[in-house]
């Protein structure tokens, strides 16, 4: 965290100058809640004065009639401010909730448009921190911060004011602690920001702590590691114990502090204030009057920087929130060119250079072109760039240097989601969401009906499985589909791809991770999936493409030799050396 963003004024103005932009759609709300605001700081201070009027007018002369009418007034003064402190309280509520609403869909979306470069840096706990913790801290900058702190700081002067134009004498005596308040105060609001700042860091390192452990749980549990982990967790707890810690030990310090110096200024009130009733200088009314205008002055006092530091710490998640909307790792989408019904899939890379890193290239130089309708196998050894350039194509990652076309013309130019909607893709790793088999085929796509599903169920062959499960496509396969086989969720990924009906298919060694029964089920959905569409396949089992159209093979992030499965088999060179190894594997 920058250092400035901490602890700079400045910086917090301008924080809450740009949060207070989301304010402009409920800004009559807004306006009325300042209304509310004023008005509470007007008939705060009221009510003390009308006591003294009715002590010294009426209760010192017994005059009954004039007290009871007096006591009638202050009751319906209770009930107004009562009303009107309702409608404050709410609305200051409702206008935080309703701009966390708008910030939240606003950051999901921005964050839905950030390139995968993104979130290989990005811890996912931590950015779930951003999207729901630090923007539900946001609302308190409206119900209980900025709002609550210009109502205090209004009642404070008026209370002044009204406490000076009564006896400025008994004012002084009694505001006589009020220095060292500020400095207790003002000690108190440091310390307690910093140690907000560290528990909200420890919450996200929580996050990301818990949320990677549980989906590497397997893991985990099989390498025996739950001891250490279990170790390492308590370390990150105890972190975040510590945190909270420290600012409950500030918070135990300052309001004890907060109690003494008022009761110190209301002896020393009462002691003043004693000596002017035997002098004849002020009324008992006035007296009586200024220990409620005391309690009223001090109130504020004590809250005041708590309401401070809630506001802290919306600007401390503000500043999070806003850098990661600031974020430049953005797919841009030129938008030049309208996919159109008539694409043909031709695909040609040139001169192709790319890197995760900015520094070393996984894909060098790389060439080729796939004419429509054709099949592309690309194999090679792990970390060649197989997959690079795959991700590529779904423009999921940009590349450094060269260009790669589509129909002639600049991948990039395409408009990004209709140019995502002519790919279909299939990984190694299918994902699923935990939701129905039918959810998942069709992604809420309400144009999706059922018997369009079946149609394709049946034509790849597949309702066997379908058929199986406890509801059909009413199913839940939990998260990432972990009631389901390997197999069973690349089957389910074949049959969401015929659905969308894409012009362009990318299989990423979508069967090198199945049993051979099982593969040659994906495999005679695959063959119907690639027929008539421009098709890449990254394969790991060469057995599988030997009626491919070409074959790049590739090593070390460059195309060391390509052509038909017959033809390189015969060169006797690296793609010969790869199916010999795998062949004699079988054999064995």
């Amino acid at each position: 965290m920058d250092k400035q963003s901490v602890s700079g004024n400045v910086i917090d103005y301008k924080v809450l100058k740009r949060l207070f932009i989301y304010c402009k759609p409920y800004i009559k709300q807004f306006y009325l809640l300042v209304f509310f605001t004023i008005s509470l700081s007007i008939l705060s201070p009221i009510r003390p004065f009308l006591v003294q009027l009715t002590i010294d007018n009426h209760v010192a002369f017994n005059d009954y009639n004039g007290m009871l009418n007096m006591i009638i007034i202050l009751v319906i003064l209770l009930v107004f401010q009562g009303i009107i402190q309702y409608y404050h309280t709410y609305l200051s509520g409702w206008i935080g909730q309703n701009i966390v609403k708008d910030l939240r869909i606003k950051l999901y979306s921005h964050i839905q448009k950030l390139r995968l470069k993104f979130f290989d840096n990005t811890p996912i706990g931590k950015i779930i921190t951003r999207n729901i913790s630090d923007i539900e801290t946001i609302a308190e900058v409206f119900g209980q911060g900025l709002a609550s702190i210009i109502g205090d700081l209004l009642q404070l002067i008026g209370i002044l004011i009204i406490m000076f134009l009564i006896n400025w004498k008994l004012t002084l005596v009694t505001l006589s602690t009020f220095p060292l308040l500020l400095l207790v105060t003002y000690i108190f609001k440091e310390k307690v920001k910093v140690s907000f700042n560290n528990v909200r860091e420890a919450v996200a390192n929580l996050n990301s702590f818990v949320q990677e452990r549980i989906v590497g749980m397997n893991v985990i549990q099989i390498f025996a590691r739950e001891s250490r982990e279990y170790e390492s967790f308590k370390k990150i707890n105890r972190n975040h114990l510590e945190s909270n810690l420290k600012a409950v030990l500030y918070y135990s310090l300052y309001f004890p502090a907060m109690e003494f110096f008022t009761a110190l200024g209301m002896g020393l009130m009462i002691w003043y204030g004693s000596y002017q009733i035997l002098e004849d200088q002020i009324t008992l009314g006035i007296l009586i009057a200024f220990i409620m205008y005391l309690q009223m002055f001090f109130r504020p006092i004590r809250m005041i920087a708590d309401r401070f530091n809630v506001l802290q710490m919306g600007v401390v998640s503000s500043i999070r929130i806003f850098k990661l909307l600031d974020t430049k790792e953005m797919i841009v989408n030129n938008d030049k060119f309208k996919i159109e019904n008539n694409i043909s899939g031709k695909l040609e890379f040139k001169n192709l250079w790319f890197a995760y890193n900015e520094k070393n290239y996984v894909l060098k130089n790389i060439n080729f072109k796939i004419n429509p309708g054709n099949v592309l196998a690309i194999v090679g050894s792990t970390g060649s760039g197989k997959t690079s350039i795959i991700n590529l194509i779904n423009r999921f990652y940009e590349f450094n240097k060269g260009e790669i076309y589509l129909d002639e013309n600049k991948l990039r130019d395409y408009n990004l989601d209709q140019l995502r909607k002519v790919i279909g893709y299939v990984p190694q790793d299918v994902f699923l969401f935990s939701d129905t088999v039918r959810n998942n085929l069709t992604l809420g796509d309400k144009m999706i009906s059922d018997k369009k599903i079946w149609e394709v169920i049946r034509y790849l062959k597949a309702e066997k499985f379908i058929e199986k499960l406890p509801g059909k496509l009413n199913y839940n396969v939990m998260e990432r589909g972990a009631t389901l086989s390997v197999g069973q969720r690349q089957l389910l990924s074949c049959i969401r791809i015929l659905l969308f009906d894409p012009k362009i298919i990318l299989l990423d060694e979508a069967t090198s991770s199945v049993d051979s029964e099982t593969e040659e089920t994906i495999q005679n959905a695959i063959s119907k999936i690639l027929k008539n569409r421009t098709s890449i396949v990254v394969a790991h089992r060469l057995s599988t493409i030997k009626q491919a159209d070409n074959i790049l093979v590739l090593e070390n992030g460059e195309i060391v030799e390509s052509g038909k499965h017959d033809e390189l088999k015969r060169n006797n060179k690296q793609y010969s050396k790869l199916y010999k190894m795998q062949f004699s594997e079988v054999t064995i």
